[in-house]
């Protein structure tokens, strides 16, 4: 029995998706999450930057005695995952998109894939695409600015609509089936997404996938929280702006009866 927490980080508000999935996984865990809004977005940042940003968060996540790390962002996860791993004792979980799915399961031989521009440029997402994707058609699109609109509480705009209308339209004009959702941001845009490419092509976000690689680790380590009375949640914010963190909660649905508490990192 280990009742220590088990500590996620993203950029920013993004990572929430897959806590969410994580809590439904693992009733009985504890989560530390980290937004590091104020540095958000980190598509535009150079790996060298992110590692630095993300050794200093993991750094802070070990200080709240996190017994395993979830690196909840695509891009942090290209950018550092190699040397966090060979810094840290503690099990580190990475994301990647979910290309090797998407190239298996597709009937049409096309997938789109939407992402950051640090996943699409590093060589982890050339090399899964190199190796699963060598004979379909992706079409890779950059999010340019939907990470923003979402850390700024703009879900609802016209502005992100007209993006996802521009990203979007070439992947239905080459009759893609499955769009792999690169940035865990973009899981809170699955409802816009769908009004514009319906209810035929799959849409694939990484949360689950990540949970089953959660619960290898935890079983490693014989790290399993159990009878956990005190479970809750803390979440860490490094900008001084709650309201994308409150406006994501709410559209996650969360029970009521969950302990969650919202706090700035200083």
């Amino acid at each position: 029995m280990d009742n220590r927490p088990i500590g996620i980080f993203d950029s920013g508000v993004g990572g929430l998706t897959v806590w969410k999935t994580l809590l439904k996984e693992f009733p009985q865990e504890s989560f530390v999450y980290f937004a590091d809004n104020k540095y958000c977005p980190y598509g535009t940042k150079s790996d060298e930057e992110i590692t630095e940003r993300s050794e200093k968060i993991v750094d802070f996540l070990l200080q709240k005695k996190c017994k395993l790390i979830v690196v909840a962002c695509n891009t942090a996860t290209s950018a550092s995952i190699h040397t966090l791993r060979k810094k840290y004792s503690v099990p580190i979980v990475g994301i990647e998109p979910a290309i090797k799915p998407a190239s298996k399961k597709s009937k049409t031989g096309s997938i789109g894939v939407l992402a950051t521009q640090g996943t699409v440029n590093g060589n982890h997402f050339k090399q899964t695409s190199q190796k699963y994707a060598n004979d379909k058609n992706v079409i890779v699109q950059i999010g340019y600015g939907l990470v923003d609109l979402v850390e700024q509480n703009k879900i609802d705009s016209i502005e992100l609509k007209v993006l996802l209308q521009k990203y979007l339209k070439p992947m239905l004009e080459q009759n893609v089936d499955y769009i792999v959702l690169g940035c865990t941001h973009y899981p809170l845009l699955s409802n816009k997404i769908r009004s514009i490419v319906g209810e035929k092509i799959t849409l694939l976000e990484p949360s689950k996938a990540i949970a089953k690689q959660v619960k290898v680790k935890l079983i490693e380590i014989n790290g399993m929280a159990e009878n956990n009375k005190h479970r809750k949640t803390e979440i860490y914010t490094s900008g001084n702006n709650f309201l994308p963190i409150f406006s994501v909660l709410k559209q996650l649905k969360m029970d009521k009866n969950e302990k969650i508490e919202i706090k700035r990192y200083f």
